[in-house]
């Protein structure tokens, strides 16, 4: 079925030129092509590849990074301020000198404590020309180090809560993006749908109200019928044509909207194929609402702002206190006038900082900032315990209005088999004089609003039904989560 909707796809445009295509869709097809071509699908799986790529950043910003840093060259000739011991003063000399300098290291996030272990490699020389040339090379041939903030903000924690749920969400929100582009098709299809049900009635109606005119006019002729309703005859003819007019020029709108959506040719005109009764299929509300909670991904960005704004507070807490951050390593180091000599005999380096930052005097602005942050966290939860109540409430009703519209399309389909018999038999009664011409207007009007409410119900039920798939993420039909088709496209390429 795919591959006949892709096969329609790809053959639209070589015969436009020659004349319009006319296609025939059933609603499963037009949903599949519309999830494959249409340029809400086209946006819905760049804004997952952007979720994507954005978390493979993460991923790799993990992982131990390789850094070179390095002043390849750098030629100073300048007078450069000195200080004279024999004088005693501050005296300007002049200077010119060539320096080079580069560092190789490797460097590790700590996540558990927000920490950085390092491991480098340092190389530099340094020539002075003037009255006393000489040059030196100064190395470190290894440092191992590790820096901590011991009060500080953990960012590397938060994130390691946050990023992956970023993540999820976008995967399944790809797949919420997937079921409105199946909902918007379903408002499409039975657009057209409808429009191409009102042209047939209008063609249908053309041909009646003609033969019913002509015996009119026969009846006419032996005082069958009075003079009165020949001529509503003959206008209910008129009126027909004029219908006609207009259920053409509906029809080719809802055509050229459903085609532009599916991106398919302008000029090609789709009809649709009803899909017949529906298995009867009842789902729980429980069953659907514990299938929200799951998948749905409002509940899953519910959490991540939750998680967004209690890390907002940790992080205003934090910076209003004072802050202590430690920095320690150890390694060698050697200064020699060649370069051999400055990896021979390394001496030990040992270096030990501790830094503290202590707000004396802020006038209260880090603890207004924490406070506003403490204020926000509660609004928040208060905001995500509103959206997620409503969306049960949306859910138990759709499921609701789901199980009725079921019964809703028997009575629909029942009806209009029995407007279409009475207008037949009033019809035959019309032509042989036993039914005046209000009763067969009446029972015209019977069969196509009857016509009209079946393809309603149809249109309510799958909309209903697809809807709930979107609020659930999981196929009642199959009883299989979608998240089983987000893994197949993206293995195969296809949904």
């Amino acid at each position: 079925m795919r591959n006949r909707c892709l096969l329609c796809l790809l053959l639209f445009p070589l015969g436009c030129s020659l004349s319009a295509q006319s296609v025939q869709l059933s609603l499963s097809e037009s949903i599949d092509l519309a999830i494959d071509s249409s340029l809400q699908a086209f946006r819905a799986k760049n804004v997952y590849m952007a979720n994507y790529w954005a978390y493979r950043s993460y991923k790799a910003g993990r992982l131990p990074s390789l850094t070179l840093r390095t002043t390849p060259l750098e030629y100073r000739r300048d007078f450069t301020r000195r200080y004279d011991s024999n004088e005693n003063i501050d005296v300007y000399r002049r200077q010119q000198s060539l320096y080079s300098y580069g560092n190789l290291s490797i460097s590790q996030n700590f996540d558990l404590t927000g920490g950085t272990f390092f491991i480098d490699s340092e190389l530099g020389y340094m020539r002075n020309f003037g009255t006393d040339n000489y040059s030196q090379f100064s190395s470190v041939p290894i440092r191992i180090g590790y820096s901590q903030s011991l009060f500080g903000f953990n960012s590397f924690k938060w994130d390691k809560q946050i990023e992956p749920l970023k993540y999820k969400k976008a995967q399944i929100q790809y797949l919420y993006a997937q079921e409105e582009i199946a909902e918007t098709t379903i408002q499409y299809f039975f657009s057209l749908a409808m429009a191409q049900m009102e042209y047939d009635m209008a063609l249908a109606t053309v041909a009646s109200s003609d033969t019913l005119y002509r015996i009119g006019q026969e009846r006419q002729k032996i005082a069958s019928i009075s003079q009165g309703d020949l001529l509503t005859l003959k206008l209910d003819a008129v009126n027909a044509r004029n219908t006609l007019k207009n259920a053409e020029i509906s029809l080719k709108r809802a055509s050229f909207s459903f085609a532009s959506y599916l991106h398919l040719d302008k000029e090609t005109q789709v009809k649709t194929e009803l899909p017949g009764r529906p298995a009867n299929l009842t789902i729980s509300s429980g069953k659907a609402l514990q299938y929200a909670l799951e998948n749905n991904p409002d509940f899953m960005a519910n959490k991540q702002e939750r998680l967004e704004a209690e890390r907002e507070v940790d992080r205003t807490k934090k910076s209003s206190t004072f802050d202590a951050s430690i920095s320690a390593s150890v390694g060698f180091n050697q200064v020699a006038g060649n370069l051999a000599g400055v990896y021979r005999n390394p001496l030990q380096q040992d270096i030990v900082s501790v830094g503290l930052t202590i707000p004396l005097i802020d006038w209260g602005v880090r603890k207004g900032r924490a406070n506003m942050a403490v204020n926000n966290l509660n609004v928040t939860k208060i905001s995500i315990q509103q959206r997620e109540e409503s969306l049960e409430q949306d859910v138990i009703m759709t499921v609701n209005d789901f199980n009725i519209q079921q019964d809703l399309i028997n009575s629909a389909e029942e009806a209009m088999e029995l407007a279409t018999m009475a207008y037949n038999v009033t019809k035959e009664r019309f032509v042989i004089g036993k039914a005046d011409l209000n009763s067969l207007t009446l029972s015209l009007n019977r069969q196509n609003s009857a016509q009209r409410n079946y393809i309603s119900a149809l249109r309510d039920y799958w909309l209903n039904y697809y809807k709930l798939r979107k609020l659930t993420l999981f196929d009642f039909a199959k009883e299989a989560p979608l998240s089983v088709l987000f893994d197949k496209a993206m293995n195969t390429g296809k949904r």
